[in-house]
């Protein structure tokens, strides 16, 4: 298919281009790694572990509660003396007002609270009237604290968040679940937390630790699989849609997937790649971004593979997923077109010619009939 001719596109003097153009250099191509929407970082505003965690609505509690000696406000006298006369009160859930109840001590606060708030709650209630007693609370079930992992997983699985040890990061959670289902190159990660959704592609997780962030409550991370791809039109040996079968391809593999560059119509020094980039980083590589408007500015990259640094350059330079990449026409092949139809044309007419000066009716030596031959 044809396109738009390269000075077109690098006619950057023309204010009315709906895009900037950058041309591609050690520079350009530093600055845009530097800068690579690699994870989730940037959309979380805390990536610290989670802290305690904190009863919520529906937890199963345990309580247990030890005396110093028998007789006292919950081990009986005649119990006698046995290893930590103690008492283990029956399981309960956490009320919808967020309470639970205990002999002796009443209504006492759990939601929002860890165990060790819980148990002093509990122990200044009791030890004025129990004998030198100690509290101790424990998460029997947890309902309000899990993880979900489901999509392309081997098994979708929701599970509570360790209250106390290590702590799970998003791989740890994805392990959980049994793995990835499918290629890690077209699998994308979705982590939904406190009514806010990022999207990241598996890889990042793997390949950039601080991505790879620590789950927290109520966290729901989805996973779906979808090939990263890039479209490739214009002078390319193949145009369409290409897929990166790989977490991450150069430029250069991206020429070389649509079958290089035609040899006898492409201008080598006319490749262009369409993205948009985030507004600051279109800033940092001086463009005037005043004629925009959003968050992100819709950029034409340009390398020159006729000069052999060119190609250095555009191995350097990441492809992302729905990038443009477009090979121009070399200007010789404009005028080819023109030159091809011109003489199509001529020759179109002299074979017109020579056939009305063919053409004789009977009884006659010259034709009387004219004849249109030209083409349309």
């Amino acid at each position: 298919m044809s396109g738009p001719a390269s000075l077109d596109i690098r006619n950057e003097n023309t204010t009315a281009l709906p895009f900037a153009v950058v041309k591609l250099n050690p520079e350009v191509v530093e600055m845009l790694e530097k800068f690579e929407p690699n994870g989730l970082p940037g959309f979380l505003t805390d990536t610290r572990p989670p802290s305690s965690i904190k009863f919520g609505i529906g937890d199963i509690i345990s309580v247990t509660i030890f005396e110093a000696s028998a007789g006292g406000l919950y081990v009986p006298l005649e119990a006698g003396v046995r290893p930590g006369n103690f008492v283990n009160l029956p399981d309960q859930a956490v009320d919808n007002d967020g309470n639970i109840t205990v002999p002796y001590a009443g209504r006492i606060r759990a939601a929002g609270r860890t165990n060790v708030q819980v148990q002093d709650d509990i122990l200044a209630q009791i030890k004025k009237r129990a004998i030198d007693p100690q509290v101790v609370v424990t998460s029997s079930q947890q309902r309000s604290s899990l993880v979900s992992v489901f999509g392309e997983v081997r098994t979708p699985v929701r599970f509570p968040m360790p209250s106390a040890g290590a702590q799970d990061r998003i791989t740890d959670a994805i392990t959980r679940a049994g793995g990835i289902s499918g290629a890690g190159w077209e699998t994308w990660v979705v982590l939904e937390r406190a009514g806010k959704r990022a999207t990241v592609p598996f890889g990042n997780l793997v390949y950039f630790p601080n991505s790879n962030v620590f789950v927290q409550p109520g966290d729901r991370i989805y996973l779906y699989r979808e090939p990263m791809k890039f479209i490739a039109f214009g002078a390319t040996g193949q145009q369409g849609e290409f897929n990166f079968d790989a977490w991450r391809i150069n430029l250069t593999q991206a020429v070389a997937k649509a079958r290089g560059l035609l040899d006898i119509q492409a201008d080598p020094a006319s490749v262009f790649l369409y993205r948009r980039e985030p507004r600051d980083v279109a800033q940092r590589l001086g463009v005037d971004c005043s004629k925009f408007d959003g968050d992100s500015v819709p950029i034409v990259f340009n390398v020159n593979l006729q000069d052999p640094a060119g190609y250095f350059i555009a191995t350097k330079m990441s492809m992302r997923p729905f990038d443009v990449l477009y090979a121009s026409n070399a200007p010789q092949v404009d005028v080819t077109k023109v030159l091809n139809f011109i003489n199509t044309t001529l020759v179109t007419a002299q074979s017109g010619t020579t056939l009305v000066n063919n053409i004789r009716f009977p009884g006659t030596t010259t034709s009387t009939t004219t004849i249109t031959t030209s083409g349309p």
